[in-house]
């Protein structure tokens, strides 16, 4: 049944990819789930794709979880970042930074040594691009941006499916060398393919991403 609904999503997303390709493009013209223990050393922070299903999402999240609590030799909890990750709704982005940001904000209060991991999956990595300050996406309406006492405290990024990549927007500097960020070859939304299907095959990259958060921990 999960592989049916995956199969689903990923035929749907074919058809949307491109869609949000060009909204970006009009934005930039316009300006296991988590353990018991809250205060775990580490807590993953996900903002999913548009549509994508899941908790954290199956695409990246989900599986990036898994994978980066074999990876680290400590407790690591996971967050959802709650937003629409929906193109028909506008506050969608807008939203998911404000959500992104009181987490943090809240975890960081209740947990005074915990670090954070940030990733972001097509849509969420706009989100996570907002929350950090990227340009373009910064200067949007009601973007909600993290505060700079917090920046230390997040040991690592994961990009997938980025839009940003493809319009040259990177993130500021402080976060540059804690980034990976990952396009899939042929990626229409990340890069210059041709293949929207491509926007829903990042299953390759998570052990690479989860084994890149590790060595930043």
């Amino acid at each position: 049944m999960r592989d049916r609904s995956i199969g689903k999503w990923r035929a749907a997303r074919a058809f949307t990819v491109l869609i949000f390709v060009a909204a970006v493009g009009a934005a930039t013209g316009i300006c296991g789930r988590a353990a018991a223990d809250s205060c775990a050393a580490v807590e993953l922070v996900v903002a999913r794709g548009t549509t994508e299903p899941g908790w954290l999402g199956a695409e990246v999240g989900d599986p990036l979880y898994a994978a980066l609590r074999q990876e680290l030799p400590t407790d690591t909890t996971a967050y959802p970042v709650r937003y629409p990750a929906d193109l028909l709704d506008s506050s969608s982005v807008q939203d998911g930074t404000r959500d992104m940001v009181a987490h943090l904000v809240g975890q960081a209060a209740m947990c005074p040594r915990q670090r954070f991991v940030l990733a972001g999956y097509s849509q969420g990595a706009v989100v996570t691009h907002g929350v950090l300050g990227t340009g373009v996406i910064a200067q949007l309406p009601a973007i909600a941006a993290l505060p700079a006492a917090l920046a230390p405290r997040i040991a690592a990024v994961l990009l997938f499916g980025d839009p940003m990549r493809a319009i040259a927007q990177d993130l500021p500097q402080l976060y540059r060398q804690r980034t990976a960020d990952y396009c899939a070859g042929g990626d229409p939304v990340c890069g210059g393919g041709l293949y929207p299907t491509s926007h829903t095959d990042y299953g390759e990259f998570i052990w690479a991403a989860a084994g890149f958060a590790a060595s930043r921990i």
